[in-house]
């Protein structure tokens, strides 16, 4: 086998949580002598600092980011499975602002958090634009999983959006609810809980149409007419 494509689903707590995120990966003739190449499925968005939106994975284990020791790839140690979890782990984590390289000397500062929940929020945002495209433009064979994902998971998404809508920190979500925050913590900005309204509508609509029940969001649907801007550079 030389071509693989993968999905990782976006962990919780983080602003990527539920969504689904493709991965094509080829093996060259040289592997494991070389790491695989790995090229992720953007639609021309860039939502995390080591994904850009020409599919390029930056990752010390795949040779594309400097590193040292464990870190790079090993031919006797390293192998596929860990180079998806890196990218689940690693990558799509809590706090992707920091990934950023001359970011991290701004962790636990008041003005890096500042920043970090900003990119937070544009980062679910941007999540929330590839679940619609997802559902719109299904990856060839994996037309019933995604479907599978967000008849499971819908209500979750909805759940988390409408909490963003109210204040919520971006990335709260748990499971079936919304873990705790500070009380005086409202760090969602209103241009965010305007954008999110619109692709909240749109959601709504693919999820209805997946047979995910929506009817306690009805009342949350913005009804301006506007629809939700869905489109990804391909």
């Amino acid at each position: 086998m030389d071509l693989l494509r993968a999905v990782i689903v976006g962990p919780a707590g983080t602003p990527y949580h539920d969504g689904l995120f493709f991965f094509d990966v080829y093996f060259p003739s040289q592997y494991p002598c070389k790491p695989p190449q790995v090229n992720y499925r953007s639609g021309g968005l860039r939502l995390n600092p080591n994904l850009y939106a020409c599919g390029k994975v930056c990752l010390s284990l795949l040779n594309t980011w400097t590193g040292s020791g464990c870190e790079m790839w090993n031919p006797s140690t390293s192998t596929m499975l860990q180079v998806l979890v890196s990218i689940q782990a690693l990558v799509l984590n809590a706090k992707p602002y920091f990934n950023e390289p001359g970011h991290s000397m701004y962790a636990n500062t008041p003005l890096g958090e500042k920043l970090s929940l900003a990119y937070n929020e544009e980062t679910f945002l941007l999540s929330c634009r590839t679940m619609l495209y997802s559902l719109r433009n299904p990856p060839k064979h994996f037309e019933h999983f995604i479907g599978g994902h967000f008849r499971k998971y819908g209500r979750d998404i909805l759940v988390g959006c409408k909490a963003y809508m109210g204040g919520a920190q971006v990335g709260c979500l748990a499971g079936d609810g919304v873990q705790d925050v500070d009380e005086g913590d409202k760090s969602c900005s209103q241009n965010f809980k305007c954008s999110l309204e619109i692709l909240f509508k749109g959601l709504i609509n693919e999820f209805t149409d997946l047979g995910v029940g929506c009817h306690e969001f009805q009342a949350k649907i913005v009804n301006s007419g506007a629809a939700a801007d869905t489109t990804l550079r391909l």
